[in-house]
């Protein structure tokens, strides 16, 4: 291809979108393999739990009769539920079912659940009866006589026993690739959370495309503790394991002595992430213990990669990064780099588009396309596009325009070769006095003080500039914290003076969604409300 002059990625048709169901990847799978170990479930002291793939359908149309019993095609179910494998024998069965699946995050708590169910119109809700100290049959017994739509409340404690008693069904409803398979409410990284519905033919595909682009072995393992109520779980996971052919391993919960078992035991190839999740799995104690010498790919999103994850990983076992960019409303990912890119490509970048997805760097007033190295707004536009916000048609207007863009709030920078980075979020632009000013170019080097190890910057309103620098440091552990003199004179040297923070904030921990994307409002409401103290 030729070098670009413009940011804008044309759409590569080389290869199909798959006009493939949900329930039928499962099925096509388990005839080609029926003996291959498909789903394995990890979790800190108990055994594996392990489906071959013609266990997994066995179970997945058995729960689609079960369903069908109870709820009509095209009503909405919610699971919430952390990473447990029933939660997948369901997501399968409702497929089968044409079903659509609503998820929920399990940390979500009585006010958020009640908002959720209620918006997505769910019939019913699947969960366990406790997660990390909760008592979520409790709570759902508290929330339901306020969703009076909800007519179904049950709990996988059992669930699969009874679906194993359950006949299958000669026919099952024939489903439309077109229809919609999932609603995933956006990560709230603003603080709204919006229900993205998306489509069978969007999130298989999109899943197969992801999974080629990691150059994995056909039939190689996943290993992944990704929450499976995110498109990363379920979809890039899951569905992409199962597209080719291989074995998953869903850990229930990220514990690091239990991913590195499991990475061992498993042979596992490739290992999905966040950011913090690869950095936890470095700093175990016992990580020289573990055999690592069959994982090749680390990949990861939510957020930036930082750089010495990638180094960390090669050193350790060889194994190259593949960055993921994308976000729910594209079911998820947009752009990914690849194991055979340069180390800087990996470390800097979000990698090229991926198959039958136009990318656009635009300018974000004029929506007229940057020149090539410009920063802009990313813009996406192809199949795997959400159908919408569910009942929000201004909110989708907002988000996809009159020409099938989804514009994705996210500023970034295109070159030559059509790689895409991330340079931070429009709505987290600066504006001070006029001068616009873009937090990523002062985080990147407060984060490379060797006081700091993590650092935040963002607005705050001020009454003479309209608004003003602020900082929010996370020191390295067990060592002295930075002075806000001397990280003031450290980026003095190094940016212009009006980029300079000129109020300073000290955090242990960093506020962020269940796939590591900050919360940058929530960080202002700790400032407001004094929870954050001046560093």
């Amino acid at each position: 291809m030729r070098a670009l002059t413009e940011s804008l990625w044309p759409m590569d048709t080389s290869r199909p979108v798959l006009d493939t169901t949900v329930g039928e990847l499962l099925q096509q799978a388990a005839t080609e393999v029926p003996d291959k170990l498909a789903l394995v479930s990890v979790a800190p002291q108990r055994d594996a739990r392990a489906w071959t793939y013609a266990e997994f359908r066995d179970d997945a149309e058995r729960a689609a009769a079960w369903l069908l019993d109870r709820f009509r095609p095209g009503e909405h179910i919610a699971v919430w539920a952390p990473n447990v494998p029933e939660w997948l024998v369901l997501q399968y069965g409702a497929a089968l079912a044409g079903l659509v699946l609503v998820t929920i995050n399990p940390a979500l708590r009585e006010q958020e659940l009640e908002y959720t169910l209620d918006r997505s119109h769910a019939v019913g809700v699947f969960f366990v009866d406790s997660f990390r100290g909760t008592d979520m049959a409790a709570l759902a017994r508290a929330v339901l006589p306020a969703v009076p739509t909800v007519r179904e409340a049950t709990a996988f404690d059992g669930w699969l026993d009874e679906v194993r008693c359950t006949g299958k069904r000669t026919e099952l409803p024939v489903v439309d690739p077109w229809s919609a398979t999932q609603i995933q409410f956006t990560s709230g990284t603003t603080g709204s959370a919006k229900p993205a519905v998306l489509t069978h033919r969007a999130m298989v595909t999109n899943a197969a495309f992801v999974r080629d682009r990691c150059d994995a072995s056909p039939g190689a393992t996943f290993a992944t503790a990704l929450p499976l109520f995110h498109t990363a779980g379920c979809g890039l996971a899951v569905m992409g394991s199962i597209h080719h052919r291989g074995t998953v391993v869903v850990a229930e919960i990220f514990d690091p002595s239990t991913m590195l078992q499991a990475l061992q035991d498993y042979r596992a190839e490739v290992f999905g992430g966040v950011p913090a999740m690869l950095a936890a799995l470095l700093a175990h104690p016992g990580l020289a213990g573990f055999d690592l010498g069959a994982l090749r790919v680390v990949m990861s999103g939510g957020d930036a990669v930082p750089p010495v994850l990638v180094e960390g990983w090669a050193k350790v076992c060889g194994a190259t990064a593949s960055a993921v960019y994308g976000q729910t409303e594209s079911s998820p990912i947009i752009c990914q780099t690849r194991p055979s890119d340069s180390r800087e490509d990996n470390m800097f970048t979000a990698g090229q588009p991926l198959p039958q997805v136009e990318v656009s760097v635009v300018d974000p007033g004029t929506g007229v396309v940057q020149p090539v190295g410009v920063e802009g707004e990313i813009c996406a536009r192809g199949y795997q596009l959400m159908s919408g916000y569910l009942d929000m048609p201004a909110e989708t207007a907002q988000t996809i325009d009159a020409d099938g863009r989804l514009h994705t709030g996210d500023l970034g920078t295109m070159d030559a070769r059509g790689y895409v980075r991330v340079t931070g979020r429009l709505k987290d632009m600066i504006i001070r006095g006029g001068e616009n000013i873009y937090p990523r170019e002062i985080e990147e080097i407060l984060a490379a003080h060797p006081a700091v190890t993590d650092a935040i910057v963002l607005g705050l309103p001020d009454p003479e500039w309209g608004e003003s620098v602020a900082a929010v440091v996370r020191p390295v552990p067990a060592q002295p914290a930075p002075t806000a003199e001397e990280l003031h004179h450290y980026l003095r040297e190094r940016l212009a003076p009006h980029k300079t923070p000129k109020s300073w904030y000290i955090a242990e921990s960093l506020p962020v969604t269940a796939l590591g994307k900050l919360q940058k409002f929530r960080l202002r409401d700790q400032i407001t409300s004094g929870e954050l103290r001046p560093l």
